[in-house]
């Protein structure tokens, strides 16, 4: 379980959630690079206990960052989109903020 970081809460995120077009129940999240599609269905179905029927991922860029003469770049993950099966939900993003 270590492999999933954390989610990822933006615009394009929070529509997949819950908006009116048929991209209903798709969360996001970003994971570790080395970590493959099936080791992360295989966690989020056995620690959640979904049904999961689709996941999309891709490499964010790395950016560059310097410290003096040297050049380096920040840590390399990779976003998950994970599909739902109708009626199931990931329990922490039901609450609703108040």
């Amino acid at each position: 379980m270590d492999a999933i970081k954390y989610g990822v809460f933006t615009d394009k995120s929070i529509g997949l959630l819950g908006g009116k077009s048929d991209n209903n129940n798709q969360y996001t999240s970003n994971v570790e690079s080395g970590s493959t599609r099936t080791e992360v269905k295989h966690w989020v179905e056995l620690f959640f206990g979904i049904k999961i029927i689709g996941m999309n991922g891709h490499r964010l860029p790395r950016k560059g960052r310097r410290k003096g003469p040297i050049m380096g770049h920040t840590m390399h993950y990779r976003r998950m989109i994970i599909t739902l099966q109708p009626g199931y939900s990931i329990p922490p993003f039901r609450k609703k903020r108040t």
